[in-house]
């Protein structure tokens, strides 16, 4: 009856779980501007597109490859998605980090335990302390107990343990999300590397039939007496470089196609692409403004949620400093024979609580509680400097975007007078005005600006695959899972 009498008490005890000591979280301010310092490129302000979806960004999906419209970069990057090793990897932390928030809100329920035994005990007839008499018999022991025990929550600890479990996990989705756009931007870069590599090899496989047909020209010209045999050794040299550089872009194309193999989980024995040269132009990106940024980036997302974790440290050392409760309770059955295990009488139990506080611990706690703090102010400051990334990253790849469309103008009107100035030299050339080495000049300086023009375009491509990761890749914050439905 007298255990009875303890359950008003804990009855009441128990309502005090709603107490919570520490801080409240709130998110640290970080520095945004209203608007970013580089302008975008003509082009996109000059788009429909971008004028409808300005400054939501709208046009920015989960799929955002889709943008560049190539149906081979969008099959490959489908088999990032279900293939890449990363990703897996990835993907099994976040399970991970997911199941320590159930292992967390464990502590918020009681433990229940049973802990059978049966034994056949005989006491030492010499064991000290006792008469002779008493170690004389054997007994047998029958016991069928069940133990539970619960620690009431009273300052929050184990709250703010299990929000900090979710919290976590909610930064390693983010983290998923990160290598997720990173590992698909990766292979779109990659890809726009290899189709500029096959466009550089057009290029120089032309460049190579051409310099042919020269060569072929001047050892007319010298059968003819119209040309020396100087003419004729720089022709053929001119040939041979023009040979050799063809060759080189199949080691840089070779090492960009083992490279996608890989990002899509297959050796590269197992994988080619057909050559197909770049012909692509930058899409529109609708870009937004600075503030959109907080909420589109994934590894933004992960340093505030590490924040907000940090934050729920400070409340359990803070919470160490209290003392715990601790409710528990014993009972079962408890016989000297299998006929009176079961038996009404045989029953027995405990209850009561217990309060348990650390009176000196030789500054532990303090210290625990000061180096919660430091990491706390340590994440914010890892939080705002991801952040102030993120910025720059976007002002980057919109100069390079803006200034490249317009070196690309410039380019395209330098090859277009290279290519008229090879012509006027060969005519001259053959007509016997000019020496063969202002044709071997001219076509030099046209294939420079001829290859430099396709590399422009690679840079273009490349810098609107990065515009678009700085961007967040069409992802936002609230596709992170929310800690009540990971419980």
């Amino acid at each position: 009856m007298k255990g009875l009498r303890l359950c008003p008490v804990i009855g009441m005890l128990v309502p005090l779980t709603g107490c919570m000591v520490g801080p409240n979280y709130q998110k640290p301010p970080v520095p945004v501007t209203p608007a970013f310092k580089e302008p975008p490129p003509d082009s996109f302000k000059e788009s429909d597109e971008w004028k409808k979806s300005h400054p939501d960004a709208a046009a920015l999906r989960g799929k955002w490859w889709e943008i560049f419209g190539d149906p081979q970069l969008n099959a490959l990057e489908e088999q990032v998605t279900v293939s890449n090793q990363d990703l897996k990897m990835a993907e099994a932390r976040f399970r991970q980090a997911r199941t320590m928030v159930r292992y967390n809100r464990a502590a918020e329920f009681p433990t229940i335990g049973v802990d059978p035994n049966i034994q056949s005990l005989r006491y030492s007839p010499n064991e000290p302390y006792f008469p002779a008499n008493v170690g004389s018999g054997a007994r047998s022991g029958f016991t069928l107990p069940f133990d539970i025990s619960y620690e009431v929550d009273l300052w929050g600890r184990i709250r703010r343990t299990v929000t900090s479990a979710g919290e976590e996990a909610q930064a390693v989705a983010a983290d998923l999300e990160t290598a997720a756009l990173s590992l698909h931007a990766e292979l779109a870069v990659d890809y726009f590397e290899l189709r500029s590599a096959d466009a550089q090899q057009r290029l120089l496989d032309a460049t190579v039939d051409q310099y042919a047909d020269m060569v072929q020209l001047t050892k007319d010209l010298l059968n003819g007496g119209a040309a020396p045999e100087s003419d004729l050794v720089q022709a053929q040299t001119q040939l041979d470089t023009a040979r050799v550089q063809d060759t080189d872009i199949g080691v840089m194309r070779a090492q960009y196609e083992h490279a996608i193999a890989i990002l899509i989980g297959k050796p590269p024995a197992e994988f080619a692409l057909a050559a197909s040269p770049l012909k692509l132009a930058p899409p529109v990106i609708p870009v937004g403004v600075p503030s959109q940024l907080l909420e589109r980036r994934p590894d933004i997302a992960a340093s505030e949620r590490r924040v907000g974790e940090a934050n729920e440290g400070i409340g359990i050392a803070r919470a160490a400093y209290f003392p715990s409760l601790v409710l528990s309770a014993t009972g079962g059955l408890e016989g000297n024979s299998i006929v009176n295990w079961f038996a009404w009488p045989s029953r027995f139990w405990a209850v009561g609580p217990t309060t348990l506080e650390t009176i000196f611990d030789g500054g532990r706690r303090r210290a625990t509680s000061e180096g919660a703090r430091a990491n706390y102010d340590a994440t914010v400051a890892n939080y705002r400097e991801t952040t102030l990334v993120a910025f720059q990253e976007v002002e980057d790849s919109l100069a390079a975007l803006r200034i490249l469309e317009h070196e690309a103008l410039q380019q395209r009107e330098a090859v277009a007078e290279a290519e008229r100035g090879v012509e006027i030299f060969t005519n001259r050339y053959q007509a016997g005005v000019d020496p063969y080495l202002q044709v071997v000049s001219a076509e030099t300086i046209a294939l420079l600006n001829e290859r430099n023009e396709v590399d422009i375009s690679r840079r273009r491509m490349d810098a609107s695959v990065l515009l678009i990761k700085g961007l967040g890749g069409g992802w936002d914050v609230s596709k992170l899972p929310q800690i009540s439905s990971m419980r």
